[in-house]
């Protein structure tokens, strides 16, 4: 990739009503105002010019709108020029064909987000934003990538880093002027104190990974059972669609059947599983195990039952659902009374949530979906949290605060701070990678002799 290159790119797929495409590069303007009937060579930024793109032989193709915007008030930190047409495959494509006839080249696959990063108009857990927000498929998941493209967590880091930097600065302070008789350097305690804050934030963003990696790929919630206790029929109601074909036989679930949808704001991915029960038949028995595999991956099971489950039933779930999130979902509430969970005259002790419902008519749907909210433990995320999405951020933070915890028990030990600085150094590096930023020594340089008036 060059920055002096021109690209081009549809930002809309064609069949639309209104298609657009995007050009960026130093000579965007003059490229485009080429092919346009209006001159926008002296345009301001940020101006809409109405007129018809042509081809270099003069052949009109669409009548158009050409928004301009100028360097560095852009999206990607150049001049960029957006051109808004009817979204027919035919025009859009042509226009293509002019523009890099012109002097554009096709753009790469998140090649202006990338110059928008190296232009420094975002960084790089703000870039990594963009396609999350584009993939959300929730309120949650939406309002979290937007949180990110703002730059929640951006604003974290920074904070973290300007606490890192103090830290830094005061050891290094330390060891580097220690001949200045005249200054006060900081005791272990307030190092101690600053670190275990330090600790303590990285620790908490951090523990926010799960969070953010349930709204980002969904809830996974299995629906298991014995065969015909209305799981499909279940599945079927909560997507509020025929996706599970229902059928008084035995067996009818071979596989697996998925599906989505959205539970105030949050997305949960429902499993219907093959009935669970002893059977001779090879391709159904592959349908259970594959029924044991959906269950050992959720987080949240609906296990469906419309007559008191037996002991042996009863042993085998609790054994599976150990650490789960398990809702016991009476169903057939529409044939039967609600079935008291007792067997053989006994009081069988269930140790988990329950639910009456009908799956056929809908009674207790509702409340069952409130119920899967709740287990999910989603916390409520306002607008200026920060909760790590990418595995790679997280992984750097779990280096920091490895780092960090390095400090704290030197500090504890009352290790030299010579040595001390080298592990604060990490922590600072391991989160300048989630943003792309680096440290230099200068900047401590820099910091010192703000803070601490050395020389004067």
């Amino acid at each position: 990739m060059k920055l002096s290159d021109n690209i081009c790119a549809m930002a809309t797929p064609p069949g639309g009503a209104i298609g657009i495409i995007r050009i960026s590069g130093p000579d965007s303007i003059t490229i485009v105002g080429r092919l346009f009937s209006r001159n926008i060579s002296e345009a301001k930024s940020h101006t809409l010019h109405y007129g018809v793109f042509a081809s270099d032989s003069s052949m009109p193709i669409d009548d158009v709108m050409v928004a301009v915007f100028r360097a560095p008030h852009s999206y990607t930190g150049e001049n960029s020029v957006e051109i808004y047409c009817h979204g027919s495959r035919y025009i859009m494509s042509q226009i293509i064909r002019c523009l890099i006839e012109a002097g554009c080249r096709q753009a790469d696959p998140g090649e202006y987000t990338r110059r928008a990063f190296i232009n420094g108009k975002m960084d790089l857990s703000q870039a990594e934003a963009v396609a999350d927000l584009i993939a959300a498929t929730g309120k949650a998941s939406h309002d979290m990538a937007l949180g990110q493209l703002r730059g929640n967590i951006s604003s974290e880091l920074s904070r973290l880093r300007d606490q890192l930097l103090k830290m830094t600065s005061l050891m290094e302070l330390e060891l580097d002027f220690s001949d200045h008789e005249e200054l006060e350097f900081a005791d272990r305690t307030e190092l101690t104190l600053l670190a275990h804050t330090i600790h303590d934030r990285i620790t908490s963003l951090a523990s926010s990974f799960r969070t953010g990696q349930a709204i980002k790929q969904g809830i996974p919630v299995a629906i298991i059972g014995k065969t015909n206790v209305g799981k499909s029929t279940l599945l079927n109601r909560l997507v509020g669609e025929e996706k599970a074909i229902v059928s008084d036989i035995h067996g009818t679930t071979r596989d697996i059947i998925e599906d989505t949808i959205d539970i105030h704001g949050v997305t949960f991915r429902f499993v219907d599983t093959a009935g669970l029960r002893t059977t001779d038949d090879v391709i159904e028995q592959i349908g259970i195990e594959r029924s044991y595999s959906a269950l050992s991956k959720a987080a949240i099971v609906l296990w469906v039952i419309d007559t008191p489950p037996s002991e042996e039933e009863l042993s085998d779930i609790t054994s599976r659902c150990k650490g789960k999130q398990v809702i016991a979902v009476i169903n057939k509430t529409d044939k039967f009374p609600a079935t008291p969970l007792s067997t053989s005259g006994q009081s069988l002790s269930i140790p988990f949530s329950t639910l009456s419902i009908s799956a056929l008519n809908g009674t207790g749907i509702n409340e069952l979906t409130d119920a899967i909210y709740a287990k999910s433990g989603i916390p409520e995320i306002g607008e200026n949290d920060a909760i790590i999405t990418s595995a790679r951020h997280y992984s750097s933070l779990l280096q920091a605060q490895e780092s960090i915890t390095r400090v704290l028990d030197g500090l504890e030990m009352n290790i030299p701070n010579d040595l001390l600085s080298e592990d604060l150094r990490q922590c600072l590096d391991a989160l300048a990678d989630i943003t792309g930023g680096v440290i230099t020594p200068s900047e401590v340089l820099n910091n010192i002799f703000s803070h601490f008036c050395i020389g004067k």
